[in-house]
């Protein structure tokens, strides 16, 4: 008796497509490119004056005080940007290729240099996902919520910030509010000076210790950016608890939230990369990424 073959090919043709539909979406998270809409970084056309004082330890003028600073916790490399703007405009966001899209990417160094920044870190990496709310210098980019547990970080026009849950406002709520920026990456660290992360929690996909970048609020206009290096044998790398210990214990930060970490984390400093980016801990090199949160003119 002759057995039919077609059980054994239905059970290819089914491997097959299921191979061909798994590459195909990990293409179009992670390589096709897909330009959606312009990004203007609303340039008010003032430009830094003469009068201003830079160096190593920072920078100052009329309008932006930076203070930067570097120190150990935990066995990890951490630096620090202390920063008190005279207008909120000072702190602002830019995109690769001035172009909100999907794996639209490019290095924060390289980006910060295009825009002459004083002061640049990586953001919320926004294209690497298809949820969470976008919002850059009051331009609402995706409106779109994420899970019942997304925790956004609006900073406001009028300098203050922020955190938020997206299952309990809408992005246009946001904007009609005065939202000028929001970051959807998260969690939430620190709110009202008390830690919200617990001591286990982590990103979803992220090792313990790992490379991190955050941004911390004091009042108004008064901020920190911060990076720790990490997955190296000179830097072990923070868990989010130990981030936001050592946000509220060492710095006294009110609020605090995680940015886009592991090797996206990059600090830039008067165009110089001045930490030490890793994805895998065997070179030292830039992550590209969607977007940059830097402060200049």
């Amino acid at each position: 008796m002759k057995l039919s073959k077609r059980p054994y090919w239905w059970a290819v043709t089914y491997f097959i497509l299921l191979f061909a539909f798994t590459v195909y979406v990990l293409l179009d998270t992670f390589v096709i490119e897909r330009k959606y809409k312009p990004a203007t970084d609303s340039d008010t056309g003032e430009k830094m004056s003469d009068n201003y004082v830079l160096n190593e330890d920072g920078f100052a003028d009329d309008n932006i005080t930076i203070s930067i600073s570097q120190t150990r916790y935990c066995e990890t490399d951490i630096y620090i940007a202390d920063i008190t703007l005279s207008d909120i405009s000072y702190l602002k966001t830019a995109m690769a290729s001035d172009t909100y899209g999907k794996n639209v990417k490019d290095y924060t160094s390289v980006i910060a240099r295009q825009k002459n920044a004083i002061l640049a870190i990586n953001g919320d990496y926004y294209g690497a996902r298809n949820e969470g709310y976008v919002v850059r210098q009051g331009q609402l980019f995706r409106s779109l919520a994420g899970d019942y547990a997304q925790q956004d970080l609006v900073i406001y026009s009028d300098g203050t910030a922020e955190i938020i849950n997206e299952c309990e406002v809408s992005a246009e709520e946001l904007t009609e509010n005065g939202a000028r920026h929001v970051f959807s990456f998260g969690p939430g660290l620190i709110d009202n000076g008390e830690i919200t992360v617990g001591e286990y929690q982590e990103v979803d996909r992220a090792k313990s210790s790992n490379p991190r970048t955050a941004i911390g609020y004091y009042s108004p206009l008064h901020f920190v950016f911060l990076t720790a290096d990490g997955r190296t044998d000179e830097s072990a790398g923070l868990s989010l608890y130990q981030l936001a210990q050592f946000m509220k214990d060492e710095l006294g930060t009110v609020l605090a939230y995680n940015l886009d970490g592991g090797g996206s984390s990059t600090f830039v400093f008067d165009g110089k990369v001045i930490n030490k980016p890793t994805s895998d801990g065997d070179s030292i090199r830039e992550r590209s990424v969607s977007d940059i949160v830097y402060i200049g003119y």
